[in-house]
């Protein structure tokens, strides 16, 4: 083929091509990008011009400019006509704006369904394949609750907690999206596929990253598991051993800046020992109620409600009747969340004296304490 007439190959058809490039990727692509207006225009840049680009050795850079192997980026849009499905590029309007955030996102998504419940807040719910009755109950009754809020539910099409969570949310009439550890014509577990047409049939959507045609490998599922954190506000882990794709599912939403949410479970549950271990490292909120979800997304709340009287509400310590020292420390805490170090010098009082007063007010529901011995006001609830 002429290179110089690739010019003319439209974006999708550029990126698909650069996809099929031997050992470029999905970073590589993206900072070859940086360097064109066009994703077309990168078969046509010299050699030199390929290599002066970070992370693109000679190797590479002659592989893309040898490429010409269009007859199967064609193959490829026709498999993608015929599952009825669409992509969606990196650059594309409808690209999910919070997936665009996250460090690695996806340069195409193949998309079935409706695109604009990419857009939708939501919520990831996953869990182990090997559910109990309880993370099944669990599953089901936070779904339900997370959709009556006006969120979307995001999961992975699995058996389990993820087929429960898709099952809930279309059964009150909610938007749930699946993300597929294959091609978009490759459905997985196959006794899902069922489940996925109503997903689609119901305004929900089915997407991947994947190519059509590519069988569900055990290597797929962690690169997806990032799209499922990466699409949500935050990940809502329902039950997980210590392993397993839930565990890379909580650890991607905190790479990602994402809220990880956690259900408790018995010590006798093994299913749920994961759970427990999130919450003993504070590497994820302890999830009682709803309201504990929703507490941590300020932003979604104006978002879903911008006619909300904007009157401030009372915090939980002003309602109390407290001693002066439990008072000072609220009061510090009004401005921003402070170290335990930073709250002693700030207030002139040693630590283990202020950590006993914040575990009292931890307990009365006027502040908690995240990660790394940092301590917040409790917002009221919404």
């Amino acid at each position: 083929m002429n290179r110089p007439n690739q010019i003319q190959k439209n974006q999708v058809e550029a990126l698909l091509a650069l996809n099929l490039v031997h050992q470029l990727g999905a970073q590589r692509i993206r900072l070859l990008l940086q360097h064109t207006e066009h994703p077309a225009e990168i078969f046509t840049m010299s050699h030199a011009e390929l290599e002066a680009v970070d992370g693109i050795g000679p190797t590479i850079a002659r592989t893309i400019l040898e490429f010409e192997d269009w007859q199967k980026v064609d193959r490829l849009l026709e498999k993608t006509r015929k599952t009825r499905a669409e992509i969606i590029n990196y650059y594309d309007e409808r690209y999910p704006p919070l997936l665009r955030e996250i460090y690695d996102p996806p340069i195409l998504l193949w998309v079935k369904g409706d695109p604009d419940v990419l857009s939708v807040p939501g919520i990831a719910v996953v869990g182990t394949r090997r559910a109990t009755s309880y993370g099944l109950n669990m599953a089901k009754q936070y779904s339900k609750k997370l959709v009556e809020n006006g969120l979307a539910v995001v999961s992975g099409l699995a058996y389990g907690t993820d087929a429960a969570a898709h099952k809930a949310t279309l059964e009150v009439g909610g938007k749930t999206i699946a993300v597929l550890g294959s091609g978009i014509d490759v459905i997985y577990p196959q006794k899902n596929a069922g489940l996925a047409a109503e997903i689609v049939e119901n305004g929900g959507a089915v997407i991947t990253e994947l190519l059509p045609g590519t069988p569900p490998d055990a290597g797929n599922f962690p690169e997806r598991n990032r799209i499922v954190s990466g699409l949500t506000l935050g990940t809502l882990v329902i039950e997980s051993g210590l392993k397993g794709g839930s565990m890379i599912t909580a650890q991607s939403a905190l790479m990602q800046n994402r809220e990880v949410f956690v259900i408790p479970h018995s010590l006798e549950n093994t299913n749920g020992i994961g759970c427990n271990h999130l919450i003993k490292r504070a590497a994820g909120k302890l999830v009682q109620s709803v309201d504990d979800i929703l507490e941590e997304l300020p932003n979604y709340q104006k978002e879903m409600f911008p006619n909300e009287p904007e009157t401030k509400k009372e915090l939980q310590w002003q309602s109390l009747d407290l001693d002066d020292d439990s008072k000072a420390i609220c009061s510090q805490l009004e401005d921003k969340p402070m170290h335990i170090d930073e709250l002693s010098e700030a207030m002139d009082k040693p630590p283990h004296q202020l950590l006993a007063k914040l575990l009292e007010l931890e307990m009365m529901g006027c502040v908690r304490q995240t990660a790394g011995k940092n301590f917040e006001l409790r917002q009221p609830s919404f």
